[in-house]
């Protein structure tokens, strides 16, 4: 058989892309030196959208991205002022953890705890830590850990979606991303050091999900809770945790993997039209969303790469992030269900997919 992994001049070309034509826009026109934060988006003319917000999220994701790439020009420093902006504009003094959202002058906006920002905010001081050592980085990291065990965390082994400033129950019950984004930060601590706690919490985390998420039919990650109303499934998110649950040996024989391996090709039978990954589905594979999103299909990309068999469809995948999502100007969002630019921002969140996606092809080059 031949091997599946993309060839060098293939991820030569999109790391360039991505090291020329992206990174660079969060280091120039895409950074507000005045708050020490990425703005939330570009335009098609790298010019800032009205500043509506900044959320604690999107600074998470741009540590992410530049303390994965340390080593070059520029990005320890900023990566250290992305860490120091963090903990100054959305850490909560009285409370504890971290607010969602602050307004264009650095105010407290949506005060509320959410369980999607926590979770990024774990992963991205994890990989920091990992990358400098520095203890203000790992009590950082603690402090979030603990926020997330004290305070989300339900007797099912579920975590709830969002409480209140004060952590006052929002009756949000579990979601699914979330969960995700929390099980990929577990297991990024787990990369840089050994953490029995956080283990344990991880596989309960699985079995949980595979209790109360999975739909025994066709073994999909549903975005709600198993019999929700008006339930569906997004086949990017399948391909995200695949890759999630597959590169680690910890999982790797979970219930949960073996669901969500049984569920890829469902996924890309319904879900992946003309090498484009449509956004969401019901259980029955009727199409709810045609939209084609640029991180579903960098997900797809990456997870191909661990399939066998999958030659053709990873360089088909490819070619199709590269001709239909990426620019001169950098990258398109999102296209409609006819293949049509449909949002011509250039959200600071994305590059996070792409540097994850490129980091995991180039793990198993």
């Amino acid at each position: 058989m031949s091997d599946p992994r993309p060839t060098l001049p293939e991820l030569a070309r999109f790391n360039q892309h991505f090291a020329e034509r992206i990174v660079p826009l969060w280091q120039g026109p895409g950074w507000n030196a005045e708050l020490a934060l990425p703005f939330e988006a570009l335009d098609g003319q790298h010019r800032p959208l009205p500043v509506q917000r900044y959320r604690a999220m999107a600074c998470a994701r741009q540590l992410y991205l530049f303390s994965s790439r340390i080593d070059q020009p520029g990005a320890a420093e900023r990566a250290a002022a992305l860490f120091r902006s963090l903990q100054k504009h959305f850490h909560d003094a009285e409370h504890g953890g971290w607010f969602y959202s602050i307004d264009a002058h650095g105010k407290p906006l949506d005060r509320r705890k959410d369980l999607y920002t926590h979770a990024f905010i774990v992963f991205a001081c994890a990989h920091y830590w990992g990358k400098t050592g520095e203890g203000l980085v790992e009590a950082t990291l603690n402090a979030a850990l603990e926020v997330v065990a004290e305070q989300f965390a339900r007797d099912d082994g579920l975590y709830e979606a969002s409480l209140g400033e004060d952590w006052s129950d929002l009756a949000s019950g579990p979601l699914q991303n979330p969960q995700m984004h929390l099980a990929e930060a577990f297991l990024q601590v787990l990369a840089v050091r050994e953490d029995a706690s956080v283990e344990q919490a991880l596989l309960e985390l699985c079995e949980a999900l595979q209790a109360h998420f999975i739909d025994p039919q066709h073994g999909l990650m549903l975005e709600k809770p198993r019999g929700a109303v008006d339930n569906w499934f997004e086949p990017g998110h399948q391909f995200e945790w695949f890759y999630l649950l597959d590169t680690s040996e910890l999982l790797r024989d979970t219930a949960l993997h073996a669901s969500i391996d049984r569920a890829f090709g469902y996924a890309e039978q319904c879900g992946v039209k003309d090498a484009a990954v449509l956004a969401m589905l019901d259980v029955d594979g009727k199409v709810l969303d045609a939209t084609q999103r640029i991180w579903a299909q960098a997900e797809y990309l990456r997870a191909l790469a661990l399939r066998k068999g999958s030659e053709a469809k990873l360089q088909a995948q490819l070619q199709a992030l590269q001709t239909r999502f990426l620019h001169a100007g950098g990258w398109h969002e999102c296209r409609d269900g006819e293949g049509a630019v449909s949002r011509p921002d250039m959200p600071s969140t994305t590059p996070y997919h792409l540097a994850t996606c490129l980091d995991g092809l180039q793990q198993l080059r």
